[in-house]
């Protein structure tokens, strides 16, 4: 008895409410086919997508990641969020090339409510992309348990990432959005990663004032009154706030490099 031995890859989508899972909506309604082991995700805006949830994708094993809006410029939000989608979506593109990964992973697309058959044709097109590369890893030529140090790496430093690219998230190129193809260079996304700040508390100077404690935005602080203070590491989002909220008669706080 022969069985199918071909691979069957794991892919989850995030798409919009308003248009990309209408389009979803009527690809079902009309009988076009997809694969059935795409696992979709409807929130109200493709916005909403952020670089935690792909990450955390890959890191529980998907092989492959979808974002689906609406068409630019016909966002059903003021905020016109499918932009800053498209960046984010860039970004995390050439995150995953920094860590080996192939970006060919991960694809952002835009449906309309009424374009079903064109929602098949993309999901059945990175159904056979993903299938092609195989097992998350397999193409990359990683290991799975370095692979997976790789990914939790960046997932621990999202929250700098994204604070030390914020001005390029919010962008809206309405005017250009070929431009979001090159908005994140190579050569920009290994020097973020190579200059991650670390950030301690020197004993020996520290006051216990409880200012940065009082400050930081993550409670990566601990201490109390008369309680010489420390930073958590595994809490702290390298955003320097505690460095800035330090007084200097004190200086307690220092920078170094992670």
């Amino acid at each position: 008895m022969s069985s199918d031995s071909r691979f069957t890859p794991k892919i989850l989508g995030i798409i919009c409410n308003w248009c990309c899972y209408g389009g979803a909506d009527l690809c079902g309604v009309s009988r076009f086919q997809y694969p059935p082991y795409i696992r979709l995700i409807r929130v109200m805006c493709s916005a909403r997508a952020d670089l935690r949830h792909i990450f955390e994708a890959f890191l529980n094993g998907a092989d492959g990641m979808f974002v689906g809006g609406c068409h630019l410029d016909d966002c059903h939000y003021i905020t016109h969020g499918n932009y800053e989608a498209l960046s984010m979506v860039r970004l995390a593109g050439k995150l995953l090339e920094h860590i080996g990964v192939n970006p060919k992973r991960l694809r952002i697309e835009w449906v309309s409510a009424g374009e079903g058959i064109r929602f098949a044709n993309i999901m059945n097109e990175f159904s056979s992309e993903v299938e092609r590369l195989g097992p998350l890893g397999k193409s990359e030529g990683i290991e799975l348990s370095e692979l997976t140090s790789r990914i939790q790496m960046v997932v621990n430093l999202i929250p700098y990432i994204k604070m030390s690219k914020r001005d390029k998230l919010a962008l809206h190129l309405r005017d250009n959005p070929t431009a979001y193809d090159e908005l994140y260079t190579k050569e920009e996304i290994d020097q973020l990663l190579s200059e991650v700040p670390s950030f301690e508390i020197d004993k020996d100077k520290c006051q216990a004032c409880m200012i940065c404690l009082k400050k930081c935005p993550v409670d990566a602080i601990v201490g109390g009154k008369k309680q010489v203070h420390f930073i958590s590491q595994d809490k702290c989002i390298k955003c320097g706030t505690c460095l800035a909220a330090c007084p200097p008669r004190f200086g307690a706080i220092r920078q170094t490099s992670a």
